[in-house]
């Protein structure tokens, strides 16, 4: 287009007007959009309108001709050099995609008797996998659900996640008890802070080696990297219309009832990664369950979420305005929140609706 809209300009204009010369920027604006080939048939019009002064477009010749055509090969190269770049970044892009959603795969829209619907949504750009975490698994002793939000956020917590995924998935096989998967999770970062407390004290200068000095900041860093994490952990035990949840530290579920909206009592318990959250010390709390309740397990990226007065999102009170089917209810909310906080919230987001829409033991 801007190729024909300078060949009728120049046309239209008095002879003493040049206006083929901005013929020259073409080719290089040609290589931000078309490969090499394309380029060149661009940069080959080019220069056939602007050498062949019998079309009437332009009247170039020698040093002017010649630099033209320099800017119309490096054009050409410069397309090239992109195309093959842009295919590495296609390359690299799909991998990075796939070694993410390997982490955190989608959750299914059943998972035994289970409804579930989930949403996962990244601070970082360009990631689909950051310091938020759940899943849902079905063991021999029901269906288990986790939802966790690890200290910071990007991929400078991935590591964290599948840490605390892969023994999640362990624990739901192996654990009769859901206090013992917290436990596990516990365990898991403990080990974690000890492996990265070890390396960091290797990684010192060898003129550092002795014993550190009880004011150094940075060997107070290593011996307490401050690795931690919060979590929900639910359970739906095969045959009971009940659901049992443990609180390590994250922010209470909601429960759908009907069209009210109630914060699920559970007594917190401290968060993963202090070696606090034994099995012995986490506290198990059974809700009854009736036939079409939901629970909305989420993250603080949620209702940390501000809007331009500083007020925080109001997930509870939104919530009535928003009841739809599951699998609808995590995408309006994820809609409402991007509305609230005009363009979508800072940290990470993580939202999983779960539900039993039939009796417990009922197949559906």
């Amino acid at each position: 287009m801007a190729l024909v809209a300078l060949v009728l300009a120049q046309t239209a204009t008095p002879g003493d007007i040049e206006l083929g010369y901005f013929l020259a920027g073409l080719p290089p604006v040609a290589a931000f959009a078309y490969g090499a080939a394309g380029t060149a048939v661009f940069a080959g019009i080019v220069l056939l309108l602007l050498g062949v002064s019998s079309l009437g477009v332009g009247h170039a010749q020698g040093a002017d001709l010649a630099t033209v055509a320099v800017v119309a090969l490096l054009s050409v190269v410069i397309a090239w050099v992109r195309r093959r770049r842009d295919a590495q970044l296609v390359s690299v892009r799909t991998v990075a995609e796939a070694a993410q959603l390997a982490v955190l795969p989608p959750v299914p829209e059943r998972v035994g008797p289970v409804r579930c619907a989930g949403l996962y949504r990244a601070a970082q750009r360009g990631t689909l996998v950051g310091g938020d975490l759940y899943d849902v698994r079905v063991g021999p002793y029901g269906v288990r659900a986790l939802v966790g939000d690890v200290q910071g956020h990007g991929l400078a917590a991935v590591g964290t996640v599948a840490a605390l995924l892969g023994a999640f998935r362990e624990g739901v096989l192996d654990d009769p008890e859901l206090a013992g998967v917290a436990a596990r999770l516990d365990r898991r970062l403990l080990a974690d802070t000890a492996g990265a407390a070890g390396s960091a004290h290797s990684a010192r200068p060898a003129g550092s080696a002795g014993p550190p000095g009880p004011a150094d900041p940075a060997d107070a860093a290593v011996e307490h990297p401050e690795l931690f994490a919060t979590a929900l952990l639910l359970e739906f035990p095969p045959g009971l219309d009940l659901v049992r949840i443990v609180s390590c530290g994250h922010p209470p579920a909601l429960l759908l009832r009907a069209s009210t909206v109630s914060e699920v009592a559970v007594e917190p318990g401290p968060p993963l990664g202090l070696g606090v959250a034994g099995a012995d010390l986490a506290v198990v709390a059974d809700v009854p369950l009736l036939p079409g309740d939901r629970l909305l397990a989420h993250t603080d990226g949620v209702t940390e979420a501000r809007d331009a007065a500083g007020d925080f999102y109001p997930l509870a009170t939104r919530i009535p305005a928003l009841a739809k089917d599951p699998a609808e209810l995590v995408e309006a909310v994820w809609q409402d929140l991007v509305a609230f906080t005009d363009g979508g919230p800072r940290d990470d987001v993580a939202l999983l609706v779960l539900s039993l829409p039939d009796a417990a033991g009922v197949p559906g």
